[in-house]
């Protein structure tokens, strides 16, 4: 039996847009997506990356295509909606590009790397949201899905302006779905913890860093890509249709308050 055949399909005749999608967190939620049933849009700024993970999951059965998309490209983009437009519209996106070119404490980042995070993180998925917004309202629902960061609730010192960059995802989350609400698009968003990935390394990657990241986890273990792609596939199910404006927080019980 392949992997496809595992899941609910839940997502039967959805298309989903998942950036970032070909390593990771993103790679995880798109495979999810596309296990359950859903037409996956998968991306990378790097051609090889999107050649590399398509030929994977196309290999399991599901039905994926992939482009090269920076997130702060407008012609990029659309290039994204256009290839949704080929397989038959928009029900889901799921913004997950992010940047983190400081490793420092929030008023030590320098303007220029304060500007890239706020630029990536922030204002591309915004203008990745209201650029889904024509196709998303000819769907009988729709779904963005912004990822955060527990680091949104509970920054840490050495990610200070992605830490915020991230709680500014919270805001947005919020103010977004107030104004959809009524048009049966929803808006929630995605807070996980330290998850092992490459782009998380920098947390995790030596005997020091992984011993004070596991002494802020109750559950004692790093969270996994696929500990997080099964809320992300319950966020653009019909499971979901009655919550809007909030935050999914998967962290291995570390502290979420703000």
């Amino acid at each position: 039996m392949s992997a496809s055949t595992t899941r609910i399909a839940r997502l039967g005749g959805k298309v989903a847009i998942v950036t970032a999608s070909t390593d990771g967190i993103g790679y995880a939620i798109a495979r999810r997506l596309a296990q359950e049933g859903a037409k996956v849009v998968v991306s990378s700024r790097k051609q090889n990356n999107v050649e590399s993970a398509v030929t994977k999951l196309k290999s399991e059965g599901l039905d994926v295509t992939g482009l090269v998309c920076h997130v702060g490209n407008a012609d990029h983009r659309q290039k994204l909606f256009d290839a949704a437009k080929q397989l038959g519209g928009l029900d889901i996106l799921v913004s997950n590009a992010a940047v983190n070119p400081s490793v420092a404490s929030v008023l030590d980042c320098e303007e220029s790397h304060w500007d890239k995070i706020f630029e990536i993180n922030v204002k591309a998925s915004y203008l990745l949201a209201k650029e889904a917004l024509p196709l998303l309202r000819q769907r009988p629902y729709g779904r963005i899905i912004f990822v955060a960061s527990i680091a949104a609730f509970q920054p840490f010192d050495v990610l200070g302006a992605y830490s915020v960059s991230k709680t500014t995802l919270l805001g947005l989350t919020k103010a977004a779905a107030a104004q959809l609400a009524l048009e049966n698009i929803t808006v929630n968003a995605l807070a996980p913890g330290i998850i092992k990935t490459r782009f998380s390394g920098a947390l995790h990657e030596n005997e020091s860093s992984r011993d004070e990241a596991l002494s802020r986890i109750p559950m004692n273990r790093l969270g996994l890509p696929d500990d997080i792609s099964g809320a992300a596939a319950f966020l653009a199910s019909e499971d979901s249709s009655y919550m809007t404006g909030e935050t999914l927080i998967i962290s291995g019980g570390m502290p979420s308050r703000l």
